[in-house]
């Protein structure tokens, strides 16, 4: 790696540390995974992480989930 490289890298952990040391509780945020992956935090404990054909499948399925939950609104319990 370039001093450059590693100037940017640095840059970058350091904002994303800032990030994390604010605990952003109840807002979702996003960040690309060593693997490539796409994680989605704030939504419980641990991020949900897909990569991006699989967050275009359950966008895709999106219209068929909100039917389902209005469907299923006597049974399904909010936190």
């Amino acid at each position: 790696m370039t001093q450059e490289n590693l100037e940017e890298e640095l840059t970058r952990l350091r904002v994303e540390n800032e990030m994390l040391k604010k605990g952003r509780t109840g807002q979702l945020w996003m960040k690309v995974s060593e693997k490539g992956a796409l994680s989605l935090y704030g939504l419980g404990r641990f991020p949900v992480t897909l990569y991006k054909e699989q967050w275009e499948r359950v966008l895709n399925f999106a219209g068929d989930l909100r039917e389902f939950i209005e469907a299923n609104q006597d049974q399904l319990k909010t936190k």
